[in-house]
């Protein structure tokens, strides 16, 4: 028996399938840059399964809690999901398929972190994505001047680096990929992150930043702790407070390594290993038990 709950399925498709018709319909007017557009078959018969089919089924991956792709298509999708998706192609098949809706996943990872609440309260931190092995990085060719050397807070690693911004209920607002050796604190990377947004975000050292003025006449106060040869800042309590929940977006991380699985360190592919990330952060936005939200009713009753 399968461990992903009909419902859930259906509401997954659902909410793709009305996304993918969005944005066909915007695409059919505004073209696709060059070599994002879709490739036909040799035949120039259009595949047997929808976009929205080939998303549902990479972010049910991620929600299934299975740790091999092959394993849960061959076992799950081509055996008891075969109801669901009639027209399912062989796992071959498949991982081109997945391949050529890399921009649709992207755009949808985008969209889902566009719906969570702007709370004026937020966490920003990163977290490590090797490609490799440390003894193996002379010998990788997957990543060869794609993937970069960098050190976290378990040391030095080859590969890619994610960096994220929650509010403080776990929902993910924001998401940026980088490469290893790009800074926590970097002048592009936080102008990205926190482009629009109006508040308070909490970090940790990495972040200490000299464009704290700059970041705070647009709009968001960023608020890290000091380093022992640094003069203490004066916070309020609550800040001071907030600053201790940091850990909640350490949190997030750990499902999204966990359950959600994006860190894979086999891939053959690049475009496959960015695929396996964007449906793992789309994938944790449909999971259920994130904190609970608050409900600007209450106060009005």
């Amino acid at each position: 028996m399968f461990i992903i709950d009909t419902t859930k399925i259906v509401e997954v498709f659902c909410f793709i399938d009305d996304f993918c018709k969005e944005v066909e319909s915007f695409y059919a007017h505004h073209p696709l840059p060059k070599g994002l557009e879709k490739r036909k078959s040799a035949a120039g018969r259009k595949p047997s399964l929808s976009e929205s089919e080939v998303l549902t089924i990479l972010l049910l991956y991620h929600l299934s809690g299975f740790k091999c792709f092959e394993y849960y298509y061959k076992r799950l999708v081509l055996q008891e999901l075969k109801s669901f998706f009639p027209k399912a192609v062989s796992y071959t098949q498949f991982l081109f398929l997945a391949r050529q809706a890399c921009f649709h996943i992207f755009l949808l990872a985008h969209y889902r972190c566009s719906l969570s609440l702007r709370t004026h309260h937020y966490y920003v931190d990163s977290k490590k994505l090797p490609v490799c092995d440390n003894r193996r990085i002379h010998s990788n060719r997957v990543f060869e001047e794609i993937a970069k050397r960098g050190r976290g807070s378990t040391g030095w690693f080859y590969g890619l680096k994610l960096h994220l911004v929650t509010n403080q209920y776990g929902e993910l607002v924001r998401f940026l990929i980088t490469t290893a050796n790009v800074a926590d604190n970097n002048p592009e990377v936080l102008n990205y992150l926190f482009k629009g947004l109006i508040g308070k975000c909490y970090g940790d050292k990495g972040y200490l930043t000299s464009l704290l003025e700059e970041l705070l006449e647009k709009g968001i106060h960023l608020i890290t702790k000091v380093r022992r040869n640094m003069k203490n800042m004066l916070l309020t309590m609550q800040d001071k407070l907030n600053l201790l929940k940091r850990g909640s977006i350490e949190a997030v991380n750990d499902i999204l390594m966990s359950v959600c699985d994006i860190d894979h360190s086999r891939h053959r592919n690049p475009l496959n290993a960015l695929v396996h990330i964007f449906s793992g952060l789309a994938a944790y936005t449909f999971l259920d038990h994130k904190q609970t939200r608050f409900n600007p009713a209450r106060l009005a009753a």
